[in-house]
């Protein structure tokens, strides 16, 4: 059997990030890298946290008027070609098929890095009418992308789960109002879920989704000092209905060419969540996407099964459960009390419950928070009411902090030697002026290894005339925020 340190921890999260990342992905049963580079496998565990995130999402979808849908893996290259920019952007990342079977195909097939091509083909069918419209389908599905030279579990692979949304409208303002209430509704997911604070506005041209009129972007910063985008949402325009003829009679009984918008999130946020809340002992999740949200640990030996702890323990785990609270009873009977609660520490369960023969009788548990280690006894008559409070208060401590984190990340430069110094020192994210000419946000890029990660929807408050751009010295048109990123 593996000691406890073998099981454990092993390498601090303060002093080397990117070990303890992949040491609490393994050792907690999250994933396990796959047989090709860049490919990981989820395992139960990790996928479980996926089917928690995927039904907050699916339900929020659904409720505002979305349909979710299925298509094909592969994409014909002719299809990737129909709108160059497009193409062309994704063209370095693209797995080909070449060959079926022993037979050279005549067209290569795209495995998806993105859906565009492959719905925008199709919705110039579906699409005939203003009467049709909206038109606003959802894909669950992954993506492939060869990442194969810097990976990251859940940051960075060559094949990922996420949602894309696709949307077809009448108008440029209707596509406009559904761009920013999918950021929106992005945003509230991300703080009231996962407890993850973001940084929320505009992606630069040269940065902007490939063929998108704007892409808007949620920014996290990890404890690294590293930027992570965690959500875009892309205002199409008619640069995708016109080359795949998405065109609709309008009530005037004229052809018109229809508006279009996609948007994604992707399991990326889990990776984060790991990154933010996480600490030396492993896991600290949310109790909001926590698959098990309170484990019960039934504290007996195993000659006083008859003392009645493990039935007790199944009475109150389904007192919980009827309440909608996810419960799970730890009864493996060949491990001891203290091997067990190391374990569920490990694995971030937001609330341990600690039940033995005193504890019945007294009528009393024990509770203990993931986020604090804190202990606290309760009488078993209040049990649902304390734990309902108890996941809310881990939830608000673990946004509190995420908050203080990001707080500690702002920063802003009057200079490129201030910028530049900044960013060295891992600053986080830094603000400066820029007279929005690409050269400086390339040079800036080159020389720093930061990119502009968002335009702040706010910045325009912000901006006197007499800031100046950081790099260049003219007058600043905006003030964007500069981070070194994953």
């Amino acid at each position: 059997m593996k000691t406890q340190k073998e099981y454990g921890i092993t390498v601090k999260k303060g002093d080397n990030l990117s070990d303890w990342y992949s040491q609490v992905l393994l050792k907690t049963d999250l994933i396990d890298y796959g047989p090709s580079k860049g490919f990981i496998v989820l395992k139960p565990y990790g996928y479980s946290i996926w089917e928690s995130v995927r039904q907050i999402i699916d339900i929020r979808l659904k409720e505002s008027g979305h349909q979710n849908a299925y298509l094909p893996t592969v994409i014909p290259e002719g299809l990737l070609r129909k709108e160059e920019d497009h193409f062309s952007g994704f063209n370095s990342e693209v797995f080909w098929i070449t060959k079926a079977g022993d037979n050279v195909l005549q067209e290569k097939l795209a495995l998806r890095p993105t859906s565009e091509a492959i719905a925008y083909s199709l919705f110039s069918n579906w699409v005939g009418s203003y009467k049709d419209l909206p038109l606003k389908l959802n894909f669950w599905n992954s993506a492939m992308r060869a990442e194969i030279k810097s990976t990251k579990p859940f940051i960075r692979n060559s094949e990922f789960l996420w949602q894309e949304g696709h949307t077809v409208h009448t108008n440029n303002e209707e596509a406009e109002a559904e761009v920013r209430f999918i950021l929106d509704l992005y945003e509230m997911i991300l703080t009231d879920y996962l407890a993850i604070p973001v940084l929320k506005g505009f992606k630069t041209s040269k940065e902007k989704f490939v063929g998108a009129v704007a892409t808007s972007t949620l920014e996290g910063m990890m404890p690294d000092g590293k930027a992570l985008q965690l959500a875009t949402s892309h205002n199409l325009g008619q640069n995708f209905s016109v080359p795949f003829e998405i065109k609709f009679l309008g009530n005037d009984n004229l052809e018109h060419f229809a508006w279009q918008t996609s948007w994604g999130i992707s399991w990326r946020l889990i990776g984060a969540s790991i990154m933010i809340h996480g600490d030396d002992h492993g896991l600290v999740l949310p109790p909001k996407i926590a698959p098990i949200q309170v484990v019960m640990v039934p504290i007996f030996k195993k000659d006083q099964a008859n003392q009645n702890v493990v039935p007790r323990s199944m009475e109150l785990a389904s007192e919980l459960v009827r309440a909608g609270i996810k419960v799970h009873v730890d009864t493996r009977d060949d491990f001891t009390a203290g091997w067990k609660y190391n374990d569920w520490e490990k694995k971030g369960v937001p609330l341990r419950i600690n039940i033995g023969p005193k504890e019945i009788l007294k009528g009393e548990l024990e509770v203990v928070r993931r986020d604090t280690l804190q202990k606290e006894t309760i009488l078993q008559t209040s049990l649902v009411k304390r734990v309902k409070e108890i996941l809310k208060l881990v939830h608000d401590n673990l946004l509190k902090n995420a908050n203080e984190i990001l707080r500690r990340s702002m920063a802003h430069a009057s200079s490129f030697y201030q910028l530049k110094e900044m960013i060295q020192k891992q600053a986080g994210f830094v603000s400066g002026g820029w007279c929005g000419d690409e050269k400086c946000e390339i040079s800036i890029k080159e020389e720093t290894g930061a990119d502009i990660r968002l335009l702040p929807f706010e910045w325009s408050k912000t901006l006197d005339s007499t800031m100046k751009c950081v790099y260049c010295g003219k007058n600043a048109r905006s003030i964007p925020v500069f981070a070194r990123a994953y």
